[in-house]
């Protein structure tokens, strides 16, 4: 039990250690930024012109 708990640390550990992303994460952080800016921007032009209730 014990070999199998320190390898999952070991696989842990050197996923962590990776140093090169394949993509860089701005690149994406960026993307979903502007993706919700866009829904967000969509649903205040949908209800824009409602009254509350």
């Amino acid at each position: 039990m014990f070999s199998q708990i320190s390898l999952h640390a070991l696989a842990v550990v050197s996923a962590a250690e990776e140093s090169e992303a394949a993509v860089n994460p701005w690149f994406i952080g960026g993307g979903v930024l502007a993706f919700l800016m866009l829904l967000l921007l969509g649903l205040v032009w949908f209800g824009g012109g409602r009254d509350h209730s």
